[in-house]
C-alpha cells in the first residue's frame, strides 16, 4: 500500500487539467502547486533516508506497477499539450490567463516530458527508450536521449560536461553554456558513434538528423493546424520545460567536482559527484529523481529501488525550493557555498 504514494504524483497533471478546463483564477494551478503548495510541504515534512532493503530490491524492480506510473505520463502528456493548443488558439485568454497555462504546460513538459523520459531513456527496452523520445519532442530537446546517457554520465563533475554547473556560476550563464553545449555534444557523439561504426555521418543513421527532421515536422503541424498561436505556444512551452530541466541539472551538479588522477583522467564516478535530496514530496512528484547520487553511482537502478547513501553531499531545501533559490544567486550562493565548503573539506 506504501506504494501508492507515487499516484500523488498524477495531482501535477491534474492540476494542469483543472487549469485549462477552468482557466481564470485556476489559470496559475500547476506553477501554484509546483512552486508553492509542494515547497511548504516539504519544509513541514520530514526527510526520508530508509532504503529498500536490498534481498528486495530485484523484485521491487520486476514490478509492472511502477513502470506503468510511468506509461501513463506519455498520454497524459499530449492531452495536456493538445488541449493547450486548442485552448491558446480558439479561447479569448487574459495576459494572466495566457501566462498562467503557459508556464503551466511548460512544467508538465519539463516534468512529464523530460523528467520520465529521462527515467525511460536509461531502460534497455526499445519501447521504453521510443517513448522517452516521444516525450522529448514535446521540449525540442530529444538531443537529450544522446548527450544525457552518453556524455552527461561519463563526464559528470568534470569541466568537459556542461552540464554540471561550476561554483559561483550565474544560473543565467549556465543556461547558455549547458543548452549549446550539449547540442554541441550530442552531434560529436553520434558522429563518433557513426564513424567507429563505419556509416555515413550525413545520412538517416545519424540519430540527431532524425531528431531534427522529427521536431520540424512537429512544429510545422502544430503551424498548420494550430495557427501561429499554436506555434508560439509550442515554442514557449518547450522553452520553460528546457529551463527546467537546465535549473535541475544546475542544482544537481553545482560546484562538485571528480579530482584528476595522476593519470590525467578523473577519479571514478561516486555518490559524492551529485547532490541528493530525501525531501518525500520531491521524491514523489519527481519519481525519486531527487536521489540522484545513487542514479550517477548506478544509473540502470530504476527509480522505485534508488537509495539514500551517506557519502552523498545533501541539498538543504527539496528541488522546487532550490529551483526558486538559484534564481535568487546572492541567496544561493551563500546557502550553498558553504555547503560546498562543509562537503570538499
Amino acid at each position: 500500500m506504501k506504494d501508492l504514494k507515487y499516484l500523488i504524483a498524477y495531482l501535477l497533471p491534474l492540476s494542469a487539467i483543472l487549469a485549462l478546463y477552468y482557466r481564470e483564477g485556476w489559470a496559475w494551478a500547476t506553477v501554484i502547486l509546483g512552486f508553492g503548495i509542494i515547497p511548504l510541504f516539504e519544509l513541514w515534512m520530514p526527510r526520508s533516508t530508509a532504503n529498500i532493503p536490498p534481498e528486495e530490491e530485484d523484485s521491487r524492480s520486476r514490478l509492472r506497477f511502477f513502470d506503468l506510473l510511468l506509461y501513463l505520463n506519455l498520454p497524459l502528456l499530449y492531452l495536456i499539450v493538445f488541449w493547450y493548443f486548442q485552448v491558446v488558439r480558439n479561447q479569448i485568454l487574459t495576459s494572466a490567463e495566457w501566462a498562467g497555462l503557459t508556464f503551466g504546460t511548460g512544467i508538465i513538459v519539463g516534468a512529464l516530458g523530460i523528467n520520465v523520459a529521462h527515467e525511460l531513456g536509461h531502460r534497455n527496452s526499445r519501447f521504453e527508450q521510443a517513448m522517452s523520445k516521444w516525450m522529448l519532442l514535446t521540449a525540442l530537446y530529444q538531443h537529450f536521449f544522446i548527450e544525457h546517457n552518453r556524455g552527461h554520465h561519463k563526464n559528470v563533475a568534470t569541466d568537459r560536461d556542461p552540464a554540471s554547473a561550476r561554483r559561483g556560476e550565474l544560473l543565467q550563464w549556465f543556461w547558455l553554456r549547458s543548452i549549446t553545449g550539449g547540442w554541441r555534444n550530442a552531434w560529436q557523439l553520434e558522429r563518433d558513434r557513426l564513424e567507429k561504426a563505419g556509416k555515413p555521418v550525413f545520412s538517416l543513421h545519424n540519430e540527431m538528423l532524425r531528431f531534427q527532421f522529427w521536431q520540424a515536422g512537429w512544429l510545422i503541424g502544430i503551424a498548420l493546424v494550430f495557427g501561429l498561436k499554436g506555434l508560439l505556444g509550442a515554442l514557449c512551452i518547450a522553452g520553460v520545460g528546457i529551463l527546467l530541466l537546465e535549473t535541475i541539472n544546475y542544482v544537481e551538479h553545482y560546484g562538485l567536482r571528480r579530482r584528476v588522477l595522476p593519470s590525467g583522467r578523473p577519479e571514478p564516478v561516486t555518490p559524492a559527484h551529485s547532490w541528493n535530496s530525501n525531501h518525500e514530496m520531491g521524491r514523489i512528484f519527481l519519481y525519486e529523481l531527487t536521489r540522484h547520487s545513487d542514479h550517477h553511482y548506478k544509473a540502470t537502478r530504476k527509480f522505485q529501488i534508488l537509495r539514500h547513501l551517506d557519502e552523498s553531499p545533501q541539498l538543504p531545501f527539496g528541488y522546487p525550493t532550490s529551483i526558486i533559490l538559484a534564481l535568487i544567486p546572492p541567496v544561493w550562493f551563500r546557502i550553498m557555498n558553504t555547503r560546498l565548503d562543509r562537503t570538499v573539506s
